[in-house]
């Protein structure tokens, strides 16, 4: 039950910039997808190249943190 609430909740924040913790990394960058099991963290390196894309499925993750705009 409190998976689809977290899936929803994030969904709604698509596009913002998160910390996703497991239960062994910290996942640093911009949320791209939102399924009902898994989200797309996005990592922007802000050089050029290829972004880091990192799926996490949403059993593996122990906390999201949105961090304040500077």
């Amino acid at each position: 039950m409190f998976e689809e609430t977290f899936s929803a909740e994030l969904a709604g924040r698509v596009g913002s910039r998160v910390e996703v913790a497991t239960d062994n990394n910290l996942t640093e960058g911009i949320l791209s997808t939102v399924t009902p099991t898994s989200i797309l963290v996005i990592n922007v390196n802000g050089g050029y190249g290829q972004n880091t894309r990192q799926f996490i499925g949403m059993d593996a993750i122990n906390f999201v943190r949105l961090p304040a705009s500077a």
